[in-house]
């Protein structure tokens, strides 16, 4: 019996709900807020308590709960007007089907790893033409790039466009790999927090660029420095790309 068998057995027992066409919009949210809330609160502490500041990378910034609203509203508006009504079409015209086998734990490794670093070639191309053709930054990037100065709740600050061709890589990769749907959960899972954690404002000791060695992923100095300078590092999360096309900045 495979080593994930019993979590997914767990899973499965949620199978009717998540047959539903809410799921994908609602599970999508609830991880969303869930990896966001932590870092809201450090950015509430970061003005009164010297220890949260000191991680911050943009030290001098304050982020205010009028800004946190305005992200949220619109993280709120993109998935009730555009991600929701996508999720029951999806739902409607490709009925999602659940194995009773769980997959092998190699091969979560190999299809989490397999989806990341295409997801983050994809992204790295599409970034890199909507900074460089201007008509494509100011119709659709330039709302991103509202806050020079980045925190969690400006992760999915962004128009439908961006919101859906991003979300339509992500979906589309654990298909066109054929990946287990245990496997196509944990990608969403691991891709929203690192996307959180790419924007939340601070350099913690336990950031998963301190984890991977070698210099191999950026990470939220990385993305910061992006958000402040325009005109480098444009991959979401491994730095290969940059490195090749030569718009890697490390400061």
């Amino acid at each position: 019996m495979p080593q994930l068998q019993n979590i997914w057995d767990y899973v499965r027992q949620h199978e009717t709900w998540m047959r539903s066409p809410f799921f994908p919009a609602l599970f999508s949210l609830t991880v969303y807020m869930s990896f966001c809330l932590p870092f809201v609160v450090l950015d509430l502490l970061s003005s009164r308590v010297a220890l949260v500041r000191r991680y911050k990378i943009q030290q001098k910034t304050k982020v205010s709960l009028r800004m946190m609203w305005n992200c949220l509203a619109l993280s709120l508006y993109n998935h009730a007007v555009y991600i929701f009504p996508l999720s029951v079409l999806h739902w409607y015209c490709r009925p999602v089907v659940y194995p009773v086998e769980a997959p092998g734990i190699l091969e979560v490794i190999w299809g989490l790893v397999s989806c990341l670093l295409l997801f983050d070639f994809q992204y790295f191309v599409w970034h890199l033409l909507h900074h460089k053709v201007p008509w494509l930054y100011r119709t659709f990037h330039k709302v991103h790039h509202k806050h020079t100065s980045t925190f969690a709740l400006t992760t999915e600050y962004s128009g439908a466009w961006e919101t859906l061709s991003l979300g339509l890589f992500a979906a589309i990769n654990p298909m066109l790999l054929g990946c287990h749907p245990m496997t196509e959960m944990l990608f969403h899972i691991l891709n929203m927090w690192l996307s959180v954690e790419d924007h939340c404002g601070y350099d913690l000791p336990w950031a998963t660029h301190r984890l991977v060695p070698f210099g191999l992923y950026g990470g939220a100095p990385h993305h910061d420095l992006h958000h402040q300078r325009f005109k480098a590092n444009y991959a979401p999360y491994f730095t290969h790309w940059d490195k090749l096309f030569g718009t890697l900045h490390a400061e």
